[in-house]
C-alpha cells in the first residue's frame, strides 16, 4: 500500500512539473575562465538571444576566447571569436560577423543591474535598429549611484533615447543599492544575469589594461557549457 501511495505521489509530482509553463524554466550556461567560474541564467523574454547564445555555447564557439575589453567600474566584454589566436597587444573587437541579432530590449523589466549579461553592438550612427552582435557580450559591473548622479543619468538617457527611458523610483533604488550601468538602459539587449561567480567578474574588471582596454595579461574563457 505504501509503495502504491509513493508511486501515486511521484506521478502527481511529475504531472505538476510537466504542467509548468515552459517560460518558467530558465537555461543556464557556465563559463570556466582562468580567473574562476561564472554561471549565467538566460532570460526567456529574449528568446532570440537565448537560443543564439545556447547554439554558440553548444558549438564550442566561446572556448578559448579572451575578455578583450575590460573597463573598471563599468563592464567586462568577451565573445570576439578572432581573439582566440590574438597576438600580444593586438587590438580586438572588430572581427567580422556573418549576421546580427534583432534587438530584444525589455526595459525596465530587464536592465543593466550589476551582473546583467547584455549583447554588444555597433553604435546608433551605423545601427539605428540597435541590432546585437552575433557573438560579443558583456557582463555589467558598474557602480552605485546617488540621487544627484541618477538625475544626470536621466538627462543623458533623455538625450540618447528621446525621452523613452525613465528611471522609475524602483529602478533608482536598485541602482542606489545594487549598482550597475543605468545609462545603457533601453539601448542594448539584456539577455541574462550572473547567478554565481560575481566575485570573478569583480576580479576581472579590476585587472590592468592597455590603451585599448585589453587586459595586459590575457584572461580567457577556457570552456563554456550548459550544465
Amino acid at each position: 500500500m505504501k509503495k502504491i501511495l509513493l508511486l501515486s505521489l511521484l506521478c502527481l509530482l511529475a504531472t505538476a512539473l510537466h504542467a509548468q509553463p515552459a517560460d518558467t524554466l530558465r537555461r543556464e550556461v557556465v563559463l570556466e575562465t582562468d580567473s574562476g567560474t561564472i554561471r549565467i541564467r538566460l532570460y526567456n523574454e529574449t528568446p532570440g538571444h537565448r537560443d543564439n547564445f545556447l547554439r554558440l555555447v553548444g558549438s564550442g564557439a566561446y572556448d578559448g576566447v579572451l575578455f578583450h575589453r575590460v573597463i573598471r567600474d563599468f563592464m567586462v566584454q568577451t565573445g570576439d571569436l578572432g581573439s582566440k589566436t590574438a597576438t600580444a597587444g593586438q587590438q580586438l573587437g572588430d572581427t567580422p560577423e556573418s549576421y546580427s541579432q534583432p534587438a530584444e530590449i525589455h526595459y525596465p523589466q530587464l536592465l543593466h543591474k550589476r551582473g546583467a549579461v547584455a549583447a554588444a553592438r555597433e553604435p546608433d550612427s551605423v545601427n539605428p535598429e540597435r541590432r546585437s552582435s552575433a557573438t560579443q557580450f558583456y557582463i555589467v559591473w558598474g557602480r552605485q549611484f546617488n540621487d544627484e548622479q541618477l538625475d544626470r543619468v536621466q538627462q543623458r538617457l533623455d538625450t540618447n533615447t528621446g525621452g523613452s527611458v525613465t528611471l522609475t523610483p524602483e529602478v533608482r533604488e536598485l541602482y542606489r543599492t545594487q549598482g550597475g550601468t543605468p545609462h545603457l538602459d533601453g539601448q542594448y539587449t539584456v539577455f541574462g544575469e550572473v547567478v554565481e561567480g560575481l566575485e570573478v567578474v569583480d576580479r576581472i574588471q579590476r585587472t590592468a589594461t592597455d590603451g585599448n582596454d585589453r587586459p595586459t595579461a590575457d584572461i580567457r574563457i577556457v570552456r563554456a557549457y550548459c550544465p
